[in-house]
C-alpha cells in the first residue's frame, strides 16, 4: 500500500511539472522568438510584456499569497512562504523593468487588449482564493514553475536597459516536487492540485498569445 500510495504522489510531481514544461510559457512559441529576444522592435515588445505581466501579477497580494492563506498543510506552508517572499523580489524586479523599458508601446485595440487582461487577474484571483483544497496551490506550484521559463524573457531586458539583473530565488524544481509529493494524500486533492495548475498555465499561455498578436498588430500598423 504504501509502494501505491508513493507511486501516485510521484505521479501527481511529475504530471505538475510536465504541464509546466509543456502547457506553459516553456510550450510558447512567442517567448522564444526574435521579436523578444534581439529583433529590432525587442526592447518594446519587451516593455509590453513587462507591463502586461505587472497587471497579471504586480499586485499584492498575489497567486502564492493567496495559497499560502489557503493551505494548512505543514509541508506546503514552508514552500509558500519562501515562494512568497520570492514572488516579493519578482514583483519589484517587474515593475523595475516596465518603468525602464518604457511605455506601453502604441497598439491597435488597447482598450479590448486591457479589457482581456484585467479578466485574467480576475480568473488567478478567483482561482488562487479557490475554497477546493488543493487548487491554491497547485495554481501557486504551476506559478513558481513556470516563472523560470518567463524569467527566460524578463532577462533579456538588463541587457537593453540600464538596470541590474538579479538572480530568481523561488524554489527550485525538486523541492517543488517533494512539497508535491508530500502533499498529495488524496485524489481529490491531486486533482485539485492539476486543475488549479493547469488553469493558471492557460491563463499563462492566454497572455503570450495576446501579446503574440500585439506584436503582429503593431508590425502591421
Amino acid at each position: 500500500m504504501q509502494a501505491i500510495e508513493t507511486a501516485r504522489s510521484e505521479q501527481v510531481a511529475d504530471l505538475l511539472v510536465s504541464l509546466a514544461s509543456v502547457d506553459g510559457t516553456a510550450g510558447h512559441d512567442y517567448p522564444r522568438s526574435e521579436a523578444l529576444n534581439g529583433g529590432r522592435e525587442a526592447v518594446r515588445n519587451l516593455a509590453d510584456a513587462a507591463h502586461y505581466l505587472c497587471v497579471l501579477h504586480g499586485r499584492f497580494p498575489g497567486v502564492i499569497d493567496h495559497a499560502l492563506n489557503r493551505t494548512p498543510h505543514p509541508a506546503a506552508q514552508g514552500w509558500l512562504a519562501a515562494a512568497a517572499e520570492a514572488f516579493a523580489a519578482e514583483r519589484s524586479l517587474l515593475t523595475r523593468l516596465a518603468v525602464a523599458t518604457g511605455p506601453l508601446p502604441s497598439t491597435p485595440g488597447q482598450a479590448e487588449c486591457e479589457a482581456a487582461v484585467l479578466q485574467q487577474r480576475h480568473a488567478l484571483e478567483m482561482l488562487a482564493q479557490s475554497d477546493r483544497a488543493g487548487c491554491a496551490l497547485g495554481s501557486a506550484i504551476a506559478l513558481a514553475l513556470d516563472w523560470r521559463a518567463i524569467r527566460t524573457v524578463l532577462d533579456a531586458a538588463p541587457r537593453r536597459v540600464s538596470i541590474e539583473p538579479q538572480a530568481c530565488v523561488l524554489p527550485g524544481e525538486e523541492e517543488t516536487r517533494i512539497v508535491a509529493m508530500t502533499v498529495a494524500d488524496s485524489a481529490s486533492f491531486e486533482r485539485a492540485m492539476s486543475f488549479g495548475a493547469q488553469q493558471l498555465l492557460n491563463q499563462h499561455r492566454g497572455l503570450w498569445d495576446l501579446l503574440e498578436a500585439r506584436e503582429a498588430a503593431r508590425s502591421r500598423a
